[in-house]
């Protein structure tokens, strides 16, 4: 699809002129302490015109692109794949387990995300008014089922984070005042519903086998949502079901090569489910649809396109997770998951059992970019970065410097869906699609490790951290759904339970007191 600019303050209202003011991006000191609510609805709407229903749903996936940068740390940054670098001190703080209601990256993201499900919720009403005009009215079905989607995975950010939230019914925001909190079970049971609400309407194809809009969402992206939901929930079963039917239908492959997936050739893989789209339109100069990739590379870098600009230094991968990679003989996920700057080289040499290194772990990366400083002195934030995140100089377009810019962001990708079948199956779920060993193992042989018989919980869990390092939190919430905790405590952490959830924001307190009564 053409990719809309990142701009949620056109939303609708430029392209339909229908309705609301949005919350412009916020500045790292901005205090956010805006109530969710103004709304502006514009009168004379007319409804014949239903070919306006499609620029109503490209408006949805704009909003589901624009993906504010401080919201993926603070849905990710807990586990022990990752850690929280640079001066961001509070993120520093949440990645440690000592929270700050008062932080404005908490504040951030629940707006972030109450902004877009309460625009989705306009959209799907313009398309319900719409529908009663439509000469086809099938499509106005389709385009509210993919928003259901988009609204279904923010949703599962929010109780992730947050675990009791509010559920909005509508785009009346001044409903929020009077909500009260639904359980993170009610929550989680909420997205499993909306998802079989939708599967029928969605198309029955891989998102980038789609035509009309490449790359959208498909019945398999509400599959896998609904079988994340589930996951959760501990639902075995219905994760059994939805992987199963996703695995079962032969649509989906692992991308050959794991290294570019996350860059350029990657883009609209097989393997992808669900992923935010970005395009400079391959113009050196001028229009440039792009997430901020910087939050994650390396604040000091020698490119091998001279010019190319470097990131902040804020997102490390652990030791932890560097020396697991290590012991277990991993080579392309672990030189795809972290680059590696000379310092940290030489700090994980310092342990006698890890003095010899695989040639791969090289502070050049296979593309000719040479991480963190040169001389003597120790990088001043990180020592190592996100390589998932990373895009190489020599694949931006020429002309481009921004670091990232025109790599797309990967939300879920098939190889979940299996971890998560064989997830399923080993806690005693059944399905026809595909044993445990096969789907776990079906990983394995893409990343060159041998294949495993008998897989258990602990080989399940282990390959989802191999295989989804800095990916979404994805690690945190594995160890916190089994309760092993212990495994989060490590480089002077330590967990506790009361730190499965951040606090609600403090100035969300101040304006919805349903959170204070919930707390």
């Amino acid at each position: 699809m053409m990719i809309m600019k990142k701009q949620p303050i056109r939303f609708l209202a430029s392209l339909m002129a229908i309705l609301m003011v949005a919350i412009a991006p916020m500045s790292c000191d901005s205090q956010l302490d805006e109530p969710l609510e103004r709304q502006v609805l514009v009168e004379d709407t007319d409804y014949t015109q239903s070919e306006n229903m499609f620029q109503l749903l490209t408006g949805a996936y704009e909003l589901l692109y624009a993906l504010q940068w401080e919201t993926f740390p603070v849905v990710s940054v807990r586990g022990d794949d990752v850690n929280a670098a640079g001066d961001q001190f509070p993120l520093s703080e949440t990645d440690e387990f000592r929270y700050d209601r008062s932080f404005w990256m908490y504040n951030s993201s629940w707006l972030n995300f109450y902004d877009d499900i309460i625009k989705f919720h306009a959209a799907m009403e313009e398309l319900l008014r719409y529908k009663e005009f439509a000469p086809n009215p099938s499509e106005a079905d389709q385009y509210i089922a993919e928003i259901k989607v988009m609204r279904a995975f923010e949703m599962l950010q929010l109780t992730r984070l947050w675990g009791g939230v509010l559920i909005p019914t509508s785009s009346q925001t001044a409903e929020l005042y009077t909500t009260p909190v639904s359980t993170r079970e009610e929550v989680l049971q909420h997205i499993s519903d909306q998802m079989d609400e939708a599967l029928d309407f969605l198309p029955n194809v891989r998102p980038n086998q789609r035509s009309d809009v490449r790359g959208g969402i498909s019945r398999y992206t509400a599959l896998a949502v609904k079988a994340l939901a589930n996951l959760e929930l501990k639902d075995f079963q219905k994760v059994a079901d939805a992987t199963g039917e996703i695995i079962g239908s032969g649509a989906f492959n692992l991308d050959a090569d794991f290294y570019e997936l996350f860059k350029i050739p990657g883009k609209l893989s097989n393997e992808n489910l669900l992923e935010l789209q970005y395009s400079d339109f391959g113009q050196s100069s001028g229009e440039n649809e792009a997430y901020l990739h910087a939050f994650f590379g390396p604040n000091n870098w020698t490119p091998a396109v001279a010019g190319s600009s470097g990131g902040w230094g804020f997102w490390e991968p652990s030791m932890k997770f560097i020396k697991f990679m290590l012991d277990r003989g991993e080579t392309v996920r672990l030189e795809t998951s972290v680059l590696f700057t000379r310092q940290g080289i030489e700090l994980i040499q310092s342990d006698p059992a890890y003095a010899t290194l695989p040639a791969f772990v090289s502070n050049t990366t296979r593309d000719g970019d040479i991480i963190g400083r040169t001389d003597s002195e120790p990088n001043p934030r990180a020592i190592f970065s996100s390589g998932k995140h990373y895009l190489p100089s020599n694949q931006l377009t020429p002309g481009r410097t921004a670091y990232g810019t025109n790599k797309n962001f990967i939300v879920i990708r098939y190889a979940e869906v299996l971890l998560m079948h064989a997830e399923a199956l080993v806690n005693g779920a059944n399905s026809a699609a595909m044993t445990a060993d096969q789907a776990v193992n079906e990983v394995r042989a893409r990343a060159g490790m041998t294949a495993l018989n008998g897989v258990t919980l602990d080989n399940v869990l282990d390959e989802k951290f191999a295989e989804f390092g800095m990916e979404w939190g994805i690690r945190f919430y594995d160890l916190v759904r089994y309760d092993r905790t212990s495994e989060l405590n490590h480089d002077g952490r330590t967990y506790s339970a009361d730190d499965r959830f951040i606090p609600y924001p403090l100035a969300q307190l101040d304006i919805l007191p349903q959170l204070g009564n919930n707390n």
